[in-house]
This record gives C-alpha cells, sequence and structure tokens, in this order.
C-alpha cells in the first residue's frame, strides 16, 4: 500500500461538477492498494497516517498528530501510485491491486482512521475525480508499507 499525505488547510473531490468528499484543515491522502497488500497492512497504513507527527504546536515545531489536532482527513483512491515508468515512457499498472481488491483495502483503510477517532471523508472509488486542495506547508509525506511487510 502506499500512500501520499498532504497537510492542507481545506481539500475538495467533485465527481461530474458534484461535491463528494470535501475537509478543512487536516490531511489530503492519495491511498494505492497493491495486488499484495492485506487487511493488517490496510490497518497499519490508517495508523501510520493517524500518527504522522506533522502538525505545528505553539512553538511552530511538527511535533502533533492528526489525532492530538483533531484533523479531518479526506482519503481518495489513486491506482497510479503503483505506475511503474522503468521501461518505455507509459506507466505499466500490473503491481495495482484488481478494483474489487483495492476497493476492499481503501475502505478498510478509511474505516481504519474512522475507528481512531478521525473524521473521514472519501472520494468515489473508479470515477474520474477533481480533486482541489489548500496545501499547507507545503508538507507532502509518502509512506508504503512495502517497507514495513
Amino acid at each position: 500500500m502506499r500512500a501520499v499525505v498532504q497537510r492542507v488547510n481545506s481539500a475538495a473531490v467533485d465527481v461530474q461538477d458534484h461535491t463528494v468528499g470535501a475537509i478543512t484543515a487536516g490531511l489530503l491522502v492519495y491511498l494505492g492498494v497493491e495486488r499484495s497488500d492485506s487487511a493488517e497492512q490496510a490497518t497499519w497504513m490508517a495508523q501510520k497516517i493517524a500518527g504522522l507527527r506533522i502538525f505545528s504546536d505553539e512553538t511552530d515545531r511538527m511535533t502533533l498528530a492528526a489525532t492530538d489536532v483533531n484533523a479531518q482527513v479526506l482519503v481518495v483512491s489513486q491506482f497510479t501510485l503503483y505506475g511503474d515508468v522503468r521501461r518505455g515512457r507509459r506507466p505499466s499498472f500490473e503491481r495495482a491491486a484488481p478494483p474489487p481488491e483495492a476497493q476492499l483495502r481503501y475502505e478498510e483503510t478509511c474505516q481504519a482512521l474512522a475507528s481512531l477517532g478521525l473524521t473521514v471523508a472519501t472520494g468515489q472509488f473508479r470515477a474520474h475525480m477533481l480533486v482541489t486542495a489548500q496545501v499547507d506547508g507545503p508538507v507532502t509525506i509518502l509512506i508504503d508499507s512495502d517497507k514495513e511487510f
């Protein structure tokens, strides 16, 4: 599983001119699922995202996690995080999980984030989405569960 996590002042996802998910201050998470990912990895990813200490304390140091500041989280499915461009110029998505598996892991991750006390908004799985965000910092972190499992 891979996630690109951005600290944002606000973020929203539109599908066909309709907002399907929006947050104020918090995290925008692009989440990609690999064929071999498990429910255990979905839980690990949610815990890692929720515990990232990337919010500023009163001394302007990044020491606080999303759970410390009651941050909102917008999770957007992003199979292109598994695009392999080592050969040629067209990405190969062979490592990306098939849609039914990917959707299950995506939903498990969102549920795990919510179980940690975070307000979770989502995009629309398998839809063409327009994402807007006001990135704060900018703070952008890449998390890859392959490094742990």
